[in-house]
């Protein structure tokens, strides 16, 4: 009886410290509204080995103070999201070949430096919603595209509308996913983050393929495709990427582009597009979305203006990925069978943008020649004509039977 009293009063002196100490800081630091983190002393986590930290939760230190509860959350800081080694990478073979603190000017701004910067302030601490995933994945990197929104053309005339992080965004159909509620959270939960994969569901864990639609009866579809093959409905895609360097501010005159992060840097690009993107062989071996990482070129103004050479051609690379557009339709049969520019096989008779002779160094952005996928391979022209041959009995039998579908429901809608 004696020892429970005992623990009884430890347990409330305990209480009363906390609350001074809370106090205390309270003073200065004035805290709004309750998590479930706000129950604890401020020292739990704001002290260790009898100094007081300030941002307990930064990558530098593991996140020792957060980690303490959360055990293992520190293998997140030696994955994509913290270190960045594609993008780094990247650069390594590209523009820093021209300027080697290229990356630290022009790409240093999104990454993962603690658990703050997903979950919040430290009053606020929370599950990141789809906004807080976006504060990063926003522009070209894949996120965007979930809610709708697609990067807009460079000149600053576009430059109107919605905006995040000084990004502004075409309004796109956003993700049936999106639509119906679901966050980001969703699909990628942070185990997997931390094991560095890139979802913890796939299409088929929550999805059972409907065999009485056409197209899943189709045993090379489900074998050889990606569900998002077919159900992306559309993806940003950059086509020949200009960064710009200005020695001379002064030259910057002239040159109506939105500022970027570096001020001796404009950026722009060729074209932008937000159609269907082309397919082509993910790491899995599966028919995939792919797009260009960045087809990308390098012009120093100065130098060009003296001794000309604008616009050298860095390197060209795709790469495999998800759009995060997905929808319950998808393209008719000739939008994969008859439509060899989605596979970057593109006939010199269907080609309308001349970019060799527009001094670009590649003979079609759609055309495989000068250029790689990072992740995986471009499909080959034999394995697309075999896929499109009118020969193929069982593509035309397909074929026919899919329009006589479609025009039965064109009828019904008709009358």
């Amino acid at each position: 009886m004696h020892w429970m009293i005992l623990c009884i009063v430890v347990c409330c002196l305990s209480a009363v410290a906390d609350t001074a100490i809370a106090g205390s800081c309270f003073r200065c630091h004035a805290g709004s509204g309750r998590t479930v983190h706000t129950v604890f002393a401020c020292t739990v986590c704001h002290l260790a080995d009898g100094r007081t930290l300030g941002a307990p939760d930064e990558a530098t230190r593991q996140a020792a103070s957060c980690t303490a509860c959360h055990p293992g959350r520190e293998r997140i800081f030696s994955q994509a999201m913290t270190t960045r080694l594609a993008e780094q990478r990247f650069v390594e073979r590209s523009y820093a070949m021209v300027d080697s603190g290229f990356f630290g000017k022009n790409c240093a701004s999104c990454h993962v430096s603690s658990c703050r910067d997903c979950h919040g302030t430290p009053w606020e601490l929370k599950k990141p919603s789809v906004a807080d995933c976006q504060n990063c994945h926003r522009g070209y990197y894949t996120g965007w595209d979930y809610t709708g929104r697609a990067p807009r053309e460079d000149n600053m005339r576009y430059q109107r509308g919605g905006a995040e992080k000084g990004e502004t965004w075409l309004k796109m159909l956003p993700d049936v996913h999106y639509q119906a509620g679901m966050t980001c959270g969703s699909c990628h939960g942070m185990t997997s983050l931390m094991e560095g994969k890139k979802s913890s569901k796939g299409c088929r864990d929550c999805h059972r393929p409907d065999p009485t639609v056409l197209e899943h009866g189709i045993a090379a579809h489900m074998e050889r495709l990606e569900c998002y093959a077919c159900h992306s409905a559309w993806a940003p895609q950059e086509y020949g990427t200009f960064f710009l360097r200005f020695r001379d501010r002064s030259q910057k005159e002239g040159f109506d582009l939105k500022p970027g992060p570096d001020p001796e840097y404009l950026r722009s690009a060729y074209l932008k597009a937000q159609d269907a993107p082309p397919l082509g062989i993910n790491g899995a071996g599966r028919v995939s979305p792919i797009r260009p990482q960045f087809i990308a070129y390098y012009t120093d103004i100065q130098q060009a203006r003296l001794r000309g050479g604008d616009n050298r051609l860095l390197v060209a690379e795709w790469r495999a990925f998800f759009p995060h557009t997905v929808q319950r339709g998808s393209v008719t049969c000739e939008g994969c069978h008859d439509n060899p520019r989605r596979f970057l096989l593109e006939p010199a008779s269907q080609r309308i943008y001349r970019t060799a002779q527009d001094g670009l160094g590649l003979e079609s952005f759609w055309l495989q020649e000068g250029q790689r996928l990072v992740n995986g391979s471009f499909f080959s022209a034999g394995r697309y004509r075999q896929m499109s041959s009118t020969a193929n009995p069982v593509y035309a039998r397909d074929s026919v039977k899919k329009w006589k579908d479609i025009l039965k429901r064109v009828d019904a809608s008709s009358r």
